[in-house]
């Protein structure tokens, strides 16, 4: 899937919002796990990427390269 293509420092939309009430994420950590972090609360999440490309729903901001 094209629209499922993301990179480092990206802010992206997840189908679930965090408990803090934000649905918006940057991509801070690349690999077999990706580690995300919430745009409201700054809580951190490291997750396989296998699962993250599930539970994204699209790239919000892209970062500049």
């Amino acid at each position: 899937m094209a629209d499922k293509e993301f990179n480092l420092n990206d802010i992206v939309q997840m189908k679930k919002p965090h408990p803090c009430g934000e649905n918006r994420w940057k991509i801070i950590r690349m690999g077999m796990d990706i580690r995300i972090k919430c745009e409201g609360c700054n809580h951190s999440v490291m997750i396989p990427r296998k699962e993250f490309t599930k539970k994204m729903k699209k790239v919000v901001d892209r970062a500049e390269t």
